[in-house]
């Protein structure tokens, strides 16, 4: 496969999700963690995208802080090439941000903007189906979003409602977006996939850079505004300081919010692979080996009339016995050890809220 010359790619990898500590933390989030093989998320973000641009024309936009993890997973990115946002502004500003440096670097061409943090098989069919929403971005002012075809009724997910069938494309199908709907309870989630016109938000994203900050000068200029003057520091010693000045007076507004719900004109492509945003541990179990009491697991698990347990290792060679326990998740990683029942899960996020900084 060979590269689209005028394509470049932005990788977002700014999280700093609490969900799977012990194991991510505020200095090491989600996607940086191998949570599956010897690649991260973050790696696999990147090995997705590898053919379908050149290295030089692929952006990662991160918490200022990272930048030296980013540099260190990925060395192929030119240093200039991994941009660090000075404070959490949410995902205008650094798709605002995205759009304006590639603009100036790169020309008027086809974004994609991507995730870092989750998983997507086959590779193959991503990157058909990108390529097809990148094919036709390019010959209009269309903003495109890509749709995975839902499961289940999920209720952690946002959902594109499609009003018509636009075209096919070597199998893959395109669609007018109707309206975004935020994260609906579970009989609203059910009516979505009876009705069969919903697909899943994944947050991904193509566009031309134009048509993308011709919707950001009629939703939201006063990003634009504010942003633009640092371009003229890119490559300089001046370019962070002048970033701090551009995202300090910025309000915290998704993308979605901000520019996608009030554009003139949204697509979507139905995405057939595989997707997960691999939200939480118990998201790991279907990745996870698992023994005949249905424990999930990484590392060494030892059980005695336990079952429906989670046990995650960081260290393979590890331990973890278990005797008489059901619906737990187990984690080891270094010095800490979290155990928490499967029903509160969630619960995690308001622990770390309450740990000394020193165990965030």
């Amino acid at each position: 496969m060979s590269y689209r010359e005028d394509l470049s790619v932005v990788i977002m990898a700014g999280g700093a999700g609490t969900r799977f500590w012990p194991l991510s933390t505020e200095k090491r989030p989600k996607q940086f963690l191998m949570l599956f093989g010897k690649r991260s998320l973050l790696q696999s973000s990147f090995d997705r995208v590898a053919h379908l641009a050149p290295p030089e024309k692929v952006l990662v936009l991160t918490n200022l802080a990272f930048v030296p993890l980013v540099k260190e997973q990925l060395p192929q990115i030119p240093n200039e090439n991994i941009i660090g946002e000075p404070m959490r502004r949410d995902t205008a500003a650094a798709v605002a941000l995205a759009t304006l440096i590639c603009k100036k670097r790169f020309g008027n061409g086809v974004m994609a903007i991507l995730t870092a943090d989750h998983i997507i098989e086959p590779v193959e069919l991503f990157q058909k189906t990108m390529l097809s929403a990148v094919n036709a971005a390019s010959k209009s002012k269309s903003l495109y979003t890509i749709g995975i075809e839902p499961a289940y009724p999920a209720t952690g997910y946002g959902y594109l409602e499609t009003s018509e069938e636009l075209m096919e494309e070597d199998g893959v199908r395109h669609y007018r977006i109707k309206q975004f709907k935020e994260k609906p309870d579970l009989d609203s989630a059910r009516k979505y996939i009876k009705s069969g016109r919903f697909f899943w938000n994944s947050g991904m994203f193509v566009w031309r850079t134009e048509s993308i900050l011709e919707e950001f000068n009629r939703c939201l200029p006063g990003h634009l505004e504010h942003i633009a003057p640092a371009l003229d520091k890119d490559g300089t010693k001046e370019w962070q300081k002048a970033l701090e000045v551009a995202f300090e007076p910025l309000k915290k507004i998704s993308i979605d919010f901000a520019v996608m719900e009030k554009a003139g004109d949204v697509r979507t492509v139905g995405a057939a692979f595989f997707w997960s945003d691999v939200g939480g541990w118990i998201a790991l179990e279907e990745f996870l080996q698992k023994d005949n009491e249905n424990n999930h697991y990484r590392g060494n698990v030892k059980s005695y009339d336990a079952g429906e347990n989670l046990v995650f290792c960081e260290e393979e060679g590890e331990t973890v016995a278990l005797v008489g326990v059901e619906n737990l998740i187990v984690v080891r990683t270094g010095s800490k050890t979290l155990i928490v029942e499967k029903g509160r899960a969630e619960e995690v996020k308001k622990l770390v809220d309450s740990l000394p900084e020193e165990l965030k």
